[in-house]
């Protein structure tokens, strides 16, 4: 694979203003805000879009994929609240962005994707940037249920519904966040799983992904 682009100094000038922006938009956590600062997204995104990577916009990546919009990445992770060694499992590892914020926090990221070049380009660069990820090749709608359970799960696909198989593989107090439903937008759902096994369900607003497919690997 070829040598990623380098991090400028204008590259870093622009997260800060993302981070700020950020920050405007409601994201409090700072360790996340540092991530954000630190992981150079435009080396995750296409050389045609270098100039749009810190932008807060959804772009294109390879094979009709997209790496989501740094809002949702940031507001994702700051649901999640993760602590640093938490057992994280990434449901669709795409440009491999959202891995490499949550292997920066200290989380054991395991991560599955069923496209094999996405799967191969991400390990490429987080192994450039020198961030540990567990990388794995198949049908993210079964989970890790081998490595399993979580401490946190998180889902950067679009489901019908939470897979019940996703929820039995998530630790008690643990929590899963996923986007759920059909069409233009869906409900970003976090789930959080007691020890009297309650699940309690909070619906944290309406997000875009593209669909989670089922069962194809």
């Amino acid at each position: 694979m070829k040598d990623l682009p380098e991090d400028t100094y204008r590259d870093k000038g622009l997260r800060k203003n993302l981070v700020s922006e950020l920050e405007k938009k409601g994201i409090r956590n700072k360790k996340v805000l540092d991530a954000i600062l630190a992981v150079p997204r435009h080396l995750f995104v296409d050389s045609a879009f270098r100039e749009m990577a810190y932008t807060d916009q959804a772009l294109r990546i390879a094979h009709d994929q997209t790496i989501s919009q740094p809002y949702t990445v940031a507001f994702m992770t700051e649901k999640l609240e993760i602590n640093k060694f938490d057992k994280v499992l990434e449901i669709g590892t795409g440009s491999g962005y959202q891995a490499a914020i949550l292997a920066y926090l200290g989380a054991r990221v395991f991560t599955i994707e069923r496209i094999g070049a996405l799967h191969q380009t991400a390990q490429h660069v987080l192994r450039k940037l020198g961030l540990s990820a567990r990388f794995f090749h198949g049908d993210g709608y079964k989970g890790l249920p081998a490595y399993a359970p979580f401490d946190k799960i998180i889902v950067t696909a679009a489901a019908r519904e939470i897979p019940e198989i996703l929820v039995n593989q998530l630790k008690i107090g643990g929590r899963l966040i996923i986007p759920v439903g059909e069409g233009d937008s869906q409900e970003m759902i976090l789930l959080q799983k007691f020890s009297d096994g309650k699940i309690e369900k909070t619906n944290l607003g309406l997000f875009r992904f593209v669909p989670m497919v089922e069962k194809k690997i």
